[in-house]
């Protein structure tokens, strides 16, 4: 179909063509009125239109992706559009404001009594949708159910925590097997009694030539890494002494250990505290006193939940409390350190190490340090970026609220760690070291009211009192001897890990527990020996 338009502009014909000649015939010729307008005119008209329409075009297609394609006539496109363009606010934002308005109303208000909420989001659609709830009953439920998942979140945290605390104070079964199966075989297998060490070695324990170290614990498998890992990291093993101390239940399983395992060409001898002449209730009236008295037994032992205020607790300073009262920190093992230059009477220089350490690198170094007068070779723990482990002042571990800390102590005093500590004993023999850490724990008083005041002088139980006793007495090790916070930080950097001397599981996950860090446990587990029959049998598999 084709128009035309005569030259006057008077008549329109419409053609069509026909399927027989091609040609066309005239379908329709229409007369048209005489011109009134110009063609200037006509021409603006159409450079109008041909404007116009395209926006008209791309504001209906607009309008139609928008959901608004119901709209049949121009007033609804009006209404829908007017406002848009005028820069009026149209109605899903007028909503939206009235919403926040009911819920800071809301935020304010008291949860109504009764309110049954429901137990997912897609129940509270439906009730919404069966009940028609308006936007205040609705912003009150919605107020509720997230209440209430915050306190089940904090709960379940909480309930976390505590079993971290105990499954870190438990001892793993395949270990207590180790203990038992061992001191069976000190009772029926005399080469398990054999003497440690052999009697033409007995001299070389009093050796200042040697390189001394002292291990207290009663973990038979961790004091084999300790020992095993510092005999095959150092350049020289033969100089090498090891003492190790532990308790009596723990004596005989640890003897057979060593005695059937020897660390050769090391030295190891092994003690229990009751083979220690010294070590009586007149010169360690303090400890005596901490094991036997029952409030201080409640404190470690008893229900940690009961009587806590855990509403205006934090799940980390929950942690630190927890930690804080681990039963460890009453036992005789751990506060032997400061009774080493008694103990060992004819040693000059010691290295103290604690049961969750590795040794990496020769340690021999340690013995040529001069500690400047000083008795303890420390790393300190204040001056790194990590909240956890090296950014510790003695704010950290004292509570300066207290009337004997505030006058006696400085809160931003640096603190150091204990694990891997050089100990002058000539020096320590000529201080007060000792009866200072006693006439904190008990003199005067002080410890009676510590116990009366709930242990609220201090968190931790043997290291803050080693830091009022030592203080003026420490002498600062470069912090490559001694990385801690093992057992802390899932993410410790392992460069740095393998570029340390000591590695310190220091906290919770300690690597022979199934909360250990996955990653951080192969640098323990390296040096236990798995192929050893008691091991094997005990089921302690590698993992």
């Amino acid at each position: 179909m084709q128009l035309h338009f005569s030259p006057s502009m008077r008549s329109i014909t419409i053609l069509s063509s026909t399927s027989n000649n091609g040609g066309f015939i005239d379908l329709m010729k229409i007369k048209v009125a005489a011109r009134h307008i110009s063609y200037r005119t006509l021409f603006h008209t159409i450079l109008i239109l041909a404007f116009l329409l395209p926006f008209v075009f791309i504001l209906t297609a607009l309008v139609t992706l928008e959901g608004v394609n119901k709209c049949s006539s121009f007033d609804c496109l009006g209404r829908r559009l007017g406002p848009r363009l005028l820069g009026r606010v149209d109605d899903s934002e007028r909503l939206v404001k009235d919403f926040y308005k009911i819920l800071n109303q809301v935020n304010t208000e008291e949860i109504p009594n009764g309110l049954k909420l429901p137990d997912s989001f897609s129940q509270l659609v439906s009730e919404m949708k069966n009940n028609q709830y308006d936007a205040r009953t609705f912003a009150f439920m919605l107020r509720a159910m997230i209440e209430k998942l915050e306190r089940e979140i904090r709960e379940s945290k909480f309930s976390e925590l505590m079993n971290k605390h105990f499954a870190a104070s438990s001892i793993p079964k395949g270990i207590h097997c180790l203990s038992l199966r061992l001191t069976d075989e000190y009772s029926s297998n005399a080469h398990a009694r054999r003497q440690l060490p052999s009697p033409e070695l007995l001299p070389l324990l009093s050796d200042n030539s040697y390189h001394h170290f002292v291990l207290s614990t009663d973990n038979i498998l961790a004091a084999s890494v300790v020992v095993t890992s510092a005999v095959q990291s150092s350049i020289k093993p033969e100089k090498i002494v090891f003492h190790v101390i532990t308790d009596k239940k723990t004596y005989a399983g640890m003897h057979s250990w060593f005695a059937l395992n020897p660390a050769s060409p090391a030295i190891v001898e092994v003690k229990g505290v009751h083979q220690f002449d010294w070590l009586t209730r007149e010169n360690v009236p303090v400890l005596e006193a901490v094991e036997n008295h029952n409030g201080i037994r409640n404190y470690y032992h008893g229900n940690h939940i009961v009587g806590a205020n855990l509403t205006d607790t934090t799940p980390r300073t929950f942690a630190s409390k927890l930690q804080a009262r681990s039963p460890k920190y009453i036992s005789l093992l751990n506060h032997l350190r400061i009774y080493l230059p008694e103990l060992f009477p004819h040693l000059n220089k010691v290295v103290f190490l604690d049961d969750d350490i590795v040794i990496q690198r020769d340690l021999s170094p340690l013995w040529e340090i001069d500690l400047g007068g000083k008795v303890n070779g420390a790393v300190e723990t204040c001056k790194g970026e990590d909240e956890w482990v090296m950014s510790k002042h003695f704010k950290n571990y004292f509570n300066f609220s207290h009337p004997l800390i505030a006058k006696h102590l400085d809160p931003v005093e640096c603190a150091w760690a204990y694990g891997m500590n050089i100990f002058d004993l000539r020096t320590w023999r000529k201080t007060n070291i000792r009866e200072t850490y006693h006439s904190w724990l008990k003199e005067d008083g002080k410890l009676l009211a510590n116990l009366k005041s709930n242990l609220t002088m201090w968190k931790l139980g043997t290291l803050p009192p080693a830091l009022i006793a030592f203080r003026g007495h420490v002498h600062p090790i470069d912090p490559s001897w001694h990385m801690l916070g093992l057992g802390y930080q899932n993410k410790t950097n392992i460069e740095s890990v393998n570029k340390a001397a000591v590695i310190h599981y220091n906290g919770q996950s300690k690597p022979w527990l199934q909360i250990g860090f996955e990653q951080l446990r192969p640098f323990w587990t390296k040096y236990v020996n798995y192929s050893n029959d008691f091991v094997r049998n005990c089921h302690i598999l590698e993992s």
